[in-house]
């Protein structure tokens, strides 16, 4: 099946990324890439910056801060083919290092049942998985950066799960840049993968279940 990845604007992917992804909100896009298969819709790509600075000033301990954007959505069509997803990678990566160099981040959500075998298979560097916290919880649709700073704003909590975090360099010196990792690259995890149902997702760990996005909210 003819697989096909054009760089598009966040509009024109934004039912992938509200209609399917778990999230049901819309990340910040700083590249755009949609996937068709056979010259049908079959998925989306954004890359954005990071929610949290401290991710741009962690990778490679606060040097190339400017180059750090996270790989903050993915989605692909049930019915794709196997290995659909790392082509998908594999070609929005290769039109990104067309715009200079880049250090991405992205992450595997364990409460959502993910371990990251797509990134292992597009050749990212494990660095390590977050522990299990709470935070502010700023209402259905939208990131803990978006909430009023009130007294009872920040007594709402939030369950946070896991999450492992990935590490990729693009471009013509990511050579370069790869040796400036501050992180340690550890071996890659493993763990059963779940699948979730996309029309009314569903977290695997019990503890997100509670305060999931409900379907067709947006942010």
């Amino acid at each position: 099946m003819n697989l096909t990845v054009t760089q598009c604007r966040r509009k024109q992917i934004a039912h992938w990324l509200i209609g399917t992804h778990y999230a049901r909100r819309l990340p910040s896009v700083s590249f755009g890439f949609n996937l068709t298969l056979g010259g049908v819709d079959a998925g989306a790509l954004t890359i954005g910056k990071p929610a949290s600075p401290w991710i741009g000033r962690g990778v490679c301990g606060g040097r190339h801060e400017d180059r750090v954007y996270e790989l903050n959505r993915l989605v692909v069509a049930d019915w794709a083919p196997k290995n659909t997803a790392s082509r998908f990678i594999a070609e929005a990566f290769s039109m990104l290092s067309a715009h200079g160099d880049f250090i991405v981040v992205s992450y595997a959500d364990t409460g959502w049942g993910h371990t990251g075998y797509v990134y292992q298979a597009t050749n990212f560097l494990y660095t390590g998985c977050s522990k299990p916290r709470t935070d502010v919880d700023p209402g259905p649709g939208k990131h803990s950066r978006h909430y009023e700073p009130t007294d009872e704003a920040r007594a709402k909590r939030k369950f946070r799960s896991p999450k492992h975090r990935y590490v990729i360099f693009v471009g013509p010196n990511r050579r370069k840049l790869r040796r400036e990792l501050a992180y340690p690259v550890l071996p890659y995890p493993k763990a059963p993968s779940l699948r979730y149902d996309t029309i009314n997702p569903v977290p695997a760990m019990p503890e997100l279940r509670e305060s999931k996005p409900p379907t067709g909210a947006g942010g």
